[in-house]
């Protein structure tokens, strides 16, 4: 029975049944036919994974443009924000780059009747005397007009980084001067806002020879310009064009202000601090400044801090809100009130006041003390972190051993053994002088390794000196003889008089430094009055730079215990940026503002007073911390002097100016960097610095200041990273001759002077110029001769060398203020241009 219901059943196969593959017809089945065969049925790995969803053709088609009109919508409304009752008004900086042009007369002409705007404002910016504020009734908009000098380059760059647009003025047959072109790089360097070309005296040149002038300008402006249009500006009309194209122009975004909050002061105030009662200080010179002006970038939250460009960090302890200087209506108001008698953007109205012109001012928000950001830039220093209170058990047992191993000495009649262990053998004050001696900082063994190369210099000098002064004294009495008096205080005279021996003499020594480092590498040489184990103490050899293990963490200078450390800088960049850009609370963008800013220093106020302009931004969680900060530079073709390692240079890094002394290395992605001792102009240079923290993108610009005050455009660049750890490594190379040459072996002379020294760097791998690679076998004799083994035989000519390595650090100089320059102009510079320049 069972038998015959199994044959009507049929047959079930097993599961190890083979089963074979489908024929391959070559034919590609449609979405289509797959979901007529599927018939609905969907697979189960699909349904268990929720992000994964399959959309159809038209799907993933309506979502592609559905994020495309959401970005253009984002573009538009940013757009149409600037300038309207939304946005703050539209800041535009006019620059003459040509001293035959005035600024003024077009920052004028911008803001007459005839040119559609009305006047609202005269000096609306806080020591800036040519500015003006206009609202233009035929395009709904409103501007901010400033023209400021550029003979002050830190004031010209401040303006720049925080103007919506730049007008340059150019000259109608030249464009701009040298002068200019300096600031055209300065400009570029730091990041270029929105601009447009003016030039004016176009309608002064005869019809016939306009198109050609018009071509030959346009010629010189593509260089710098090349999509850039020219704008004639000799009547009403030329200026209404030239505002609606600053009002309908597409914005460029530059990274390290779009990201925060930011204003520029239009009206500033400052209040001394009254001390308080029962306190015998007197006047201490901090107050409270209190700055008015339209909040820009971000929105402005009051426990950040703000930094003031060229003075330093601050706190905020509140925000008001005055009423707008600059409305497009009559009924426009600083900010919105809901019926609750909340601000708009949940922002709490603290309390109302009367201001300076009788208008209500309201309290928008105070801060908090305890979420307020401290103002603290550097990490406690405890000198007992490392000590010990409570010996360990070896500790214990190696002092046990100590006083069975106790050394016998003869002591004067009745000494305890209390006063008999402080009483130190010769011997061991010799040691203990040997120990000073030998922990001299990275300071010293620079001015040691300077002096040592520049003995050369003087013996070459006093050998040539010697040799020709027998023969030219008598020279020299025939030509006193030949010589009138009258001919030496003629225009030889006049043109001594501008020279500065002292200068000359300081610019001849770095450019004998700068030659010899570029012909003879690194290459040092062993003293002869002491020993190289001691000089050359702190160096280490390494078998390979590339490979060899170097610890990050080993034997770190003092100032590290100084600094902060981020355990994954980019992964904290992006955390910090990501949440700046989502934050909606605080004062709005478009918002006019005061700002009351605690413990200032009455120099800022003295500042705004002699015409410098007030720049403040707020800043990133973090950003007013020191650590060691990289920045990637690349030398300006227009400098040509050397610059040396540890040089005092003057840095604009975004929104910060301060004054360091940086370290120079090779950018590379390996984990070890060797030290250049020179800024090279044919490489992009890593430059390393004690600095506050500043998150890219962030341009930077480095000049060197002179003892007359001029500055000097030394090299241009973006921040790279903030990382401690990372391994700056100098390189020396001492160096010596064959003497012996046998098939793979060589006596070599001239490295090493005694035997001790020879035995010391004899685990030390050598090489040669013409490659060859070695090591010390033996040392022959006592007075620095050693035998040397290598992979192939030596030829005559070549020479022998050994590198030695140690780590170097910045030197801490940091210093935040930084001295007005004195006017660049009343120098005769050549600009050389490369195409990097014209970027």
């Amino acid at each position: 029975m069972a038998a015959n219901e199994e044959k009507q059943q049929g047959h079930r196969s097993g599961t190890y049944k083979q089963k074979n593959k489908g024929h391959k017809h070559g034919k590609h089945r449609t979405k289509g036919e797959i979901e007529r065969e599927n018939k609905g049925r969907v697979s189960v790995t699909a349904l268990t994974k929720k992000q994964r969803k399959e959309h159809k053709r038209m799907d993933r088609r309506h979502k592609a443009s559905q994020l495309r009109r959401n970005k253009k919508d984002l573009v538009l409304t940013e757009k149409r924000r600037l300038g309207s009752r939304d946005g703050p008004p539209h800041l535009v900086a006019v620059v003459s780059l040509h001293a035959g042009v005035d600024a003024g007369a077009v920052t004028k002409m911008l803001c007459e009747e005839g040119a559609g705007g009305i006047v609202h404002q005269q000096q609306c910016v806080s020591g800036i005397g040519d500015s003006f504020g206009v609202f233009l009734p035929r395009f709904k908009q409103r501007f901010t007009i400033l023209s400021h000098s550029t003979a002050d380059m830190h004031s010209l760059l401040d303006v720049a980084k925080i103007a919506d647009s730049l007008v340059f003025v150019l000259d109608s047959t030249e464009g701009w001067d040298s002068y200019g072109d300096y600031c055209l790089s300065c400009l570029f360097a730091q990041g270029l806002p929105s601009h447009a070309l003016v030039c004016q005296g176009v309608s002064d040149i005869p019809v016939k020879k306009r198109v050609e002038s018009k071509r030959a300008l346009s010629k010189i402006t593509e260089v710098r310009f090349p999509d850039a249009r020219l704008f004639p500006l000799d009547s009403e009309q030329d200026a209404t064009l030239l505002l609606r194209h600053l009002g309908t122009q597409r914005q460029r975004k530059l990274g390290f202000r779009s990201r925060r909050s930011h204003l520029l002061g239009q009206h500033v105030t400052f209040t001394p601090n009254i001390p308080a009662e029962g306190t015998t200080g007197g006047n201490t010179g901090l107050g409270t400044l209190c700055v008015s002006g339209y909040v820009r970038g971000r929105p402005l939250q009051v426990d950040r801090l703000v930094h003031i460009s060229g003075h330093g960090d601050f706190q905020l302890s509140q925000i008001d809100a005055p009423s707008d200087p600059l409305p497009l209506n009559s009924t426009s108001r600083p900010a919105k009130l809901s019926k609750g008698g909340d601000i708009d953007m949940q922002v709490r109205v603290f309390g109302h006041f009367v201001g300076e012109d009788g208008a209500p001012v309201r309290v928008l928000m105070k801060a908090d003390p305890s979420c307020r950001e401290s103002l603290q830039t550097e990490a406690e220093v405890d000198p007992m972190d490392g000590e010990q209170t409570w010996p360990t058990e070896t500790e214990l047992l190696e002092a046990e051993e100590a006083r069975k191993n106790k050394r016998v000495m003869k002591v004067p009649k009745g000494t305890s053994d209390y006063q008999a262990a402080w009483i130190v053998d010769e011997d061991e004050e010799e040691k203990d002088e040997t120990d000073e001696e030998s922990s001299e900082d990275d300071d010293v063994d620079d001015m040691m390794d300077e002096a040592m190369d520049g003995e050369d210099d003087e013996i070459n000098s006093q050998d040539a000196a010697s040799c020709g002064s027998e023969g030219e004294e008598e020279e020299e009495e025939e030509e006193e003889e030949e010589v009138c008096p009258s001919e030496r205080t003629g225009a030889d005279q006049r043109y001594d008089e501008h020279i500065d021996e002292a200068a000359e003499e300081e610019g001849l020594k770095r450019y004998r430094e700068a030659r010899a480092n570029e012909m003879f590498p690194d290459e040092v040489d062993t003293p002869l009055d002491s020993a190289a184990r001691i000089r050359f103490q702190r160096y280490r050899g390494l078998k390979s730079f590339r490979s060899s293990p170097w610890d990050p963490m080993e034997n770190l200078p003092l100032n590290y215990s100084r600094i902060f450390q981020f355990q994954n800088f980019d992964r904290t960049r992006h955390r910090i940026l990501a949440e700046a850009a989502a934050e909606d609370e605080g004062a709005m963008v478009g918002w006019y503002v005061t700002l009351h800013i605690m413990d200032v220093p009455f120099s800022v106020m003295e500042s705004v007073q002699s015409g410098k302009p007030l720049v403040l931004v707020s800043l990133l969680p973090h950003e007013q911390k020191m650590s060691v900060m990289h920045v990637l530079v690349r030398r300006h073709p227009s400098n040509t002097e050397p610059i040396k390692s540890k040089e005092e240079l003057v840095f604009h890094c975004g929104f910060r100016r301060f004054r360091a002394s940086p370290i120079f290395s090779q950018h590379t992605s390996a984990d070890k960097h060797k030290m250049e001792r020179f800024l090279r102009p044919d490489a992009p240079t890593v430059v390393s610095v004690y600095a506050p923290i500043t998150f890219s993108p962030a341009g930077v610009l480095l000049f060197k200041q002179k003892d007359d005050g001029i500055q000097d455009l030394v090299a241009t660049g973006s921040v790279l990273s903030c990382d401690p750890r990372r391994v700056v490594l100098k390189r020396i190379v001492v160096s010596g001759h064959p003497f012996k040459i046998n098939r793979r072996s060589a006596v070599v002379r001239y490295m090493f002077f005694n035997r001790d020294d020879i035995m010391w760097f004899k685990p030390v791998e050598l090489r040669t110029k013409w490659g060859r690679r070695g090591h010390i076998k033996e040392a022959l004799g006592t007075h620095g001769h050693m035998k040397c083994v290598f992979d192939n035989q030596l030829r005559s000519q070549d020479t022998v060398m050994m590198n030695l390595f140690k780590r170097v650090y910045p030197r801490w100089t940091y210093d935040p203020y930084v001295p007005l320059s004195l006017p660049w102009v009343k120098r005769e510079v050549t600009v050389v241009l490369d195409d990097s320049d014209m970027e």
